[in-house]
């Protein structure tokens, strides 16, 4: 594959990357959370994690990582804590709340993709199982 070929793919891979991000927003359109805030929701999943670096993952800087906190915090979806290892430093943790929110939503958009699924061939769908570890890899830092 040349450059041009890789450049090509990457363009129709953005674009349709894209169009499916917005598919799956609007498959979960009226929830009284933004896109955004799911997100930070779904990166406090496994563990405690510091302000700096959520900010740092979803590409913002600290004081709108603080807005969005602030938010989800009066909201009772996340509350704050402190690094074990240095008390100074302030974590987030999702709340039982915000872990059941986080769920009802990724359940909608996994029922919205089985059904856009269910319309493609046998052979699409193995097409985009085969893809996915391809994508995986891309997605990796």
């Amino acid at each position: 594959m040349t450059a041009d070929d890789t450049a090509g793919l990457a363009e129709r891979l953005s674009r349709e990357m894209r169009h499916l991000v917005l598919l799956l927003r609007r498959a979960t359109a009226g929830q009284p959370l933004t896109p955004q805030q799911y997100g930070v929701l779904g990166s406090l999943e496994g563990a405690p994690r510091r302000m700096t670096d959520l900010a740092e993952e979803h590409g913002v800087q600290l004081p709108t990582m603080t807005v969005q906190i602030n938010r989800l915090e009066e909201a009772g979806l996340v509350s704050r804590g402190f690094d074990a290892s240095d008390a100074r430093v302030r974590t987030v943790i999702l709340t039982d709340q915000g872990r059941e929110r986080l769920r009802a939503v990724r359940l909608a958009r996994i029922g919205y993709l089985t059904r856009r699924l269910e319309e493609l061939t046998p052979e699409e769908r193995s097409a985009i199982a085969v893809a996915l570890s391809a994508l995986a890899k891309l997605g990796r830092d």
